[in-house]
């Protein structure tokens, strides 16, 4: 039982694509998000991703970050 807790806790979902996948999709994900898309239907994948990884939450985050910038006219 404690080896089915620590392999939840340190494993990721079946449905998580991996780092190489996400990023192929990141574009298409932060378009999405910007326009104002439900992402969790869009992207359930990624979204899973996201969750599971903090570097790729943390790249995703800064991405969009810059593109509100650009987008404000302030980068």
């Amino acid at each position: 039982m404690k080896r089915d807790h620590l392999e939840a806790l340190l494993g990721t979902a079946d449905d998580d694509p991996g780092c190489d996948a996400a990023f192929e999709q990141l574009h298409r994900y932060c378009d999405a998000v910007r326009l104002g898309v439900d992402v969790a239907r869009e992207f359930p994948d990624i979204v899973t991703h996201l969750r599971n990884c903090p570097a790729c939450r943390e790249d995703t985050e800064g991405l969009l970050a810059a593109l509100a910038a650009e987008d404000a006219g302030t980068a």
